[in-house]
């Protein structure tokens, strides 16, 4: 509200025409539509147009299968570009403030960003829902505080969002606890040097995708002899085109393995040519391409290979161990697999140690004990640990080694179709 009494004091003399927008995010019941009956009477009060809408924000994160906060981030871009654009207005101004700033460079120091994430929010740029929209957030330097007490100053009413005191929400926590943590034990103004630290990565991070992006347009230094840090950003710029958006262990997966198809957590295999151009391989090619692909496990996932479907859950054992024989499923220790593995074909030199066995043997010589037709070895899929031992082979006994076993915490569910 403070913004939209700053704004709508400063417009008339500098010929704008303000447009309020607020979206109902549905979260809060009876408390989210009193927020909107608020701003509604606020802008009535203030002579300022308001534009408002609904959405079902906790049934978009559930159909998508991502985080409310998210999903909640996603909607309200996108309605906010939209109604921009109906508006015929070319900038859009969002009210963040300094200790927004300062949690979220914490909250992406605690998931592990590098300096585009640590850069934070800046202070003028585009829609992240429409790069024709200018976005500027005129508080971003302020403190919290400080707006506060210009609110109370000037009689303006506001609401306070309940949900902001949930501590079951890792942005909470990080306001409520970590923050008064660092502010009381480590350093008294840890706002300030949070919100230094995202101007300082900011501009660097500015410099480097610049660099970056020359490369990626008129070439020069060989791929190979770029620095590591400029390699990661071109990475990182190109598969920002192909519309994913790679972590940091897929990147180092791509950059180290030149011409290796590797599976990203979104299901797009991608790989990377030795001169350092990202691209999306059909599997349909992936038989060119020496027919193995990289897959992280995670909790849970699906890919597709040599014309199978595979999926995982990774499950904490519980009670009996007795095995349950299915078709088309496996069970192992998860941690002896690891959260990486390769799936590829049946090589000549192979050994493998099914379950009952003391020592692994000739891959080739159990095909041969199986009977299985020389022409159908090659076409089997094998699946390595992130070890690089044979841990599953199709159509065979699982490996001794990675069975599950009475000091087992963790289950790896290992399910194959054909078709």
């Amino acid at each position: 509200m403070v913004l939209l009494h700053v704004l709508q004091a400063l417009a008339p003399g500098r010929g704008w025409t303000l447009i309020a927008a607020h979206l109902n995010h549905q979260l809060r019941g009876r408390s989210s539509d009193a927020d909107e009956r608020f701003v509604k009477a606020a802008c009535r009060r203030l002579a300022v147009r308001c534009v408002s809408a609904r959405r079902d924000v906790k049934g978009l994160a559930s159909r998508r299968g991502i985080s409310t906060e998210m999903a909640a981030r996603a909607v309200r871009h996108r309605f906010l570009s939209r109604s921009a654009r109906r508006a015929k207005c070319p900038v859009m101004a969002m009210a963040h403030h300094a200790d927004d700033q300062a949690e979220l460079v914490l909250l992406r120091l605690l998931r592990g960003s590098g300096s585009e994430g640590l850069g934070g929010m800046s202070v003028a740029g585009s829609s992240p829902a429409d790069a024709g929209i200018r976005l500027v957030r005129p508080l971003l330097e302020t403190p919290r505080a400080r707006i506060a007490a210009y609110a109370r100053q000037a009689g303006i009413r506001f609401r306070e969002d309940r949900s902001n005191a949930d501590c079951r929400f890792l942005r909470n926590r990080v306001r409520h606890e970590l923050l008064p943590l660092l502010r009381a034990k480590y350093q008294p103004a840890i706002d300030r040097v949070l919100v230094r630290v995202a101007s300082i990565l900011s501009t660097e991070n500015e410099y480097l995708t610049g660099l970056a992006s020359g490369w990626l347009k008129d070439g020069g230094e060989p791929f190979d002899r770029l620095p590591l840090a400029l390699r990661r950003r071109v990475v990182q710029l190109q598969s920002t085109a192909l519309g994913l958006g790679l972590d940091f262990e897929t990147c180092e997966e791509l950059l180290g393995k030149p011409g290796r198809p590797v599976n990203t957590p979104g299901g797009a295999i991608l790989a990377l040519s030795p001169d350092g151009r990202l691209m999306r391989v059909p599997r349909r090619t992936l038989a060119h391409m020496g027919e193995a692909l990289r897959v992280r496990l995670g909790a849970a996932g699906r890919v597709r290979f040599a014309g199978r479907d595979f999926t995982w859950r990774t499950l904490a054992v519980r009670g009996s161990l007795r095995r349950l024989s299915r078709t088309g499923e496996e069970s192992f220790d998860a941690d002896r697999v690891g959260d990486k593995v390769v799936l590829r074909h049946w090589r000549a030199g192979d050994r493998f140690q099914p379950i009952g066995m003391d020592w692994p043997v000739k891959l080739q010589d159990l095909f041969t004990n199986h009977k299985v037709p020389a022409a159908e070895r090659r076409g089997r899929v094998v699946a390595e640990s992130g070890a690089g031992e044979i841990f599953w082979v199709e159509g065979l006994r699982i490996g001794e080694r990675f069975k599950v076993r009475l000091d087992t915490a963790k289950r790896l569910v290992w399910r194959w179709k054909c078709g």
